[in-house]
């Protein structure tokens, strides 16, 4: 029997990685890379920060981490792998084992035979149904080939007015690297908020940072229409009718896979459109395998189906599909609990698993949740809020999923949450987690853990919490609530909610008790800037005989809305 014949058709992510794989399993295996386009494991994450000038050199987003273009010349001389580039796959004859293809740029067709084959298309940009997407000037950022035209535009520093077109992980990068290199820019969201894998009072604090950088976000309105003249975009038309003049507008709706080929030679493809793979990576052609953002993977908190386009899911199931092809059935790819960061200016923004919203709307009603503010280490080191809210089922205490936010560092407390909420960890798991502590890197007991602290609190009914939302709520109504500020006057007198609330500094607090309401049973909400001394004032009271004490979550810190400053 001669060697093993490998095709992999797509060399972005998913793609490399299984040929590499296959490739370090069996060196005598032929493996052979069709990519439809010039370049290959192209760092697709990278492009903003391309577009923004974070670095110059464009080759950065195609070497290999020493340095080296990673072109064909290279895969074949560090790999003796076959990338047949600028080559599209046309068809797959799978009674034949046969990918046909066609040579881009000469039109010549080839025919290349195959063993195993893994399917790594990928996912192609979303592009609404509207008018003027045909205008110069309107965009996605998808390609390499869209990342040169913005970094273009930047350079050239012509274009005054920009537009995002959806608020996810790509439109709030972009709008960052263009706003930075001059460009005044907009983001339009449908939706109620921005990165809709949080909640809203977590995500509207990231839109208010990105305010404060002369950036401007829309929400609950979509775009109607792309105007222009000449050819050339000259405003966007939002669904309520207002007009933004621009000369660059960028579609970042999301992405659809792309199961094209895998439809035609009639694989199985799921509800959500992607292609069906098992955890082995195995399409419904037991010879054919597929990773990346074409398939459709399992949600490990919900069992659920779900398309999960990320660049690190992509080639962790490369691996998974590159191992099972040499070595048959043996690697796992277990699913997604969908783990997601970004950086938008000053601030970060990270979730791991289910948000409160997510879980409401999949159908959990037991659902309880606590939002604390910290600093990310001691302040005497320099250290920065982050807001962190965790969600857990009341009665299994089960952590469902954890988001967090701020200029502090987002991004060791979302990895430590992704492993428990992978690991199916309790409220009482977390509370004594034994994660490494020093000074320059975090608080004595971490921000996670406290989270987890308060919650267990809240579940064993030591602690009354309620929301920044449900506050302003309650403000709005006109309930018959007394707002109680426990921090110090100058603080108060910096910033304060201007809600009619009173202020009694805590130290203060068991010699003033006259001055709360008679009525032991009326509410009060109590908070401070970040709601520790709050809870200590809850405890005053509530020693104190008065019956319906709640703590405003996260404090000051985490308030959302517009606040009374002085001067």
């Amino acid at each position: 029997m001669g060697s093993r014949r490998i095709v992999v058709i797509g060399g972005a992510a998913a793609g490399p990685k299984a040929a590499a794989r296959a490739r370090r399993l069996d060196e005598f295996a032929e493996v052979t890379i069709i990519q439809k386009e010039a370049d290959l494991s192209m760092a697709s994450c990278g492009y903003p920060y391309y577009v923004g000038g974070v670095f110059h050199d464009r080759n950065q987003l195609i070497c290999s981490p020493t340095g080296v273009v990673r072109d064909s010349n290279f895969f074949k001389a560090a790999k003796n792998i076959t990338a047949l580039v600028s080559t599209e796959a046309t068809a797959i004859d799978r009674e034949k084992r046969q990918v046909h293809c066609v040579h881009l740029p000469t039109g010549e067709t080839r025919t290349v035979n195959y063993d195993k084959l893994v399917i790594a298309t990928g996912a192609q940009a979303l592009i609404p149904p509207i008018a003027g997407t045909e205008l110069k000037g309107v965009t996605t950022l998808h390609s390499l080939k869209d990342a040169d035209y913005l970094r273009r535009i930047r350079d050239e520093g012509v274009v005054k007015e920009g537009v995002i077109v959806g608020g996810g992980l790509i439109g709030m990068e972009v709008c960052e690297a263009l706003q930075q290199s001059g460009i005044h820019m907009t983001v339009v969201e449908m939706m109620p908020h921005t990165l809709t894998f949080l909640d809203w009072e977590l995500a509207s604090m990231l839109e208010k940072h990105v305010q404060s950088k002369a950036a401007r976000v829309i929400t609950h309105n979509g775009v109607a229409a792309f105007i222009g003249r000449d050819g050339e975009l000259t405003a966007v038309r939002l669904q309520d009718g207002t007009e933004l003049p621009c000369q660059l507008a960028i579609i970042a709706i999301g992405v659809k896979p792309n199961v094209t080929l895998a439809r035609q030679a009639g694989l199985a493809i799921g509800e959500r459109g992607g292609i069906l793979v098992d955890e082995y990576m195995q399409t419904s052609d037991s010879n054919i395998y597929a990773a990346g953002d074409c398939v459709e993977v399992r949600n490990r908190i919900t069992g659920q189906s779900v398309l999960a386009p990320l660049g690190d899911l992509a080639n962790l199931q490369g691996r998974v599909a590159g191992q099972n092809v040499i070595e048959g059935n043996c690697a796992r790819f277990p699913g997604t609990i969908q783990t997601g960061i970004c950086k938008v200016f000053d601030y970060t923004a990270g979730a791991t698993g289910l948000s409160e919203q997510a879980a409401h709307r999949l159908g959990y009603t037991d659902i309880i949740t606590a939002t604390t503010t910290t600093l990310d280490k001691p302040g005497f080191m320099g250290g920065k809020p982050i807001i962190t809210k965790m969600v857990a089922h009341r009665d299994s205490r089960q952590i469902l999923g954890v988001q967090c936010v701020g200029i502090g560092d987002v991004s060791r407390r979302i990895a430590a949450a992704a492993l428990a909420v992978q690991g199916r960890f309790t409220v009482e798991d977390m509370i004594n987690a034994d994660l490494p502590y020093a000074p320059p890197f975090s608080q004595a007991i971490d921000s996670l853990i406290t989270t987890a602290h308060v919650l267990e609190n809240k579940l064993a009914g030591r602690m009354k919490g309620i929301s920044v939302m449900d506050v302003k709520n309650k403000v709005d109504r006109g309930d018959d609530v007394f707002f109680l500020d426990v921090r110090g006057k100058d603080e108060f007198e910096v910033m304060r909610l201007g809600i009619g609330e009173t202020l009694i500094p805590l130290g203060m607090l068991r010699q003033r008790l006259h001055e709360l309401p008679a009525d032991k049973d009326r509410e009060i909400i109590v908070y401070c800037k970040i709601s520790l001394r709050g809870y200590e004032a809850a405890c005053i009271l509530e020693a104190n005989g008065w019956r319906n004490v709640n703590v405003m979550e996260g404090g000051v810190l985490a308030w959302p809305y517009a606040m009374e400053k002085s001067g």
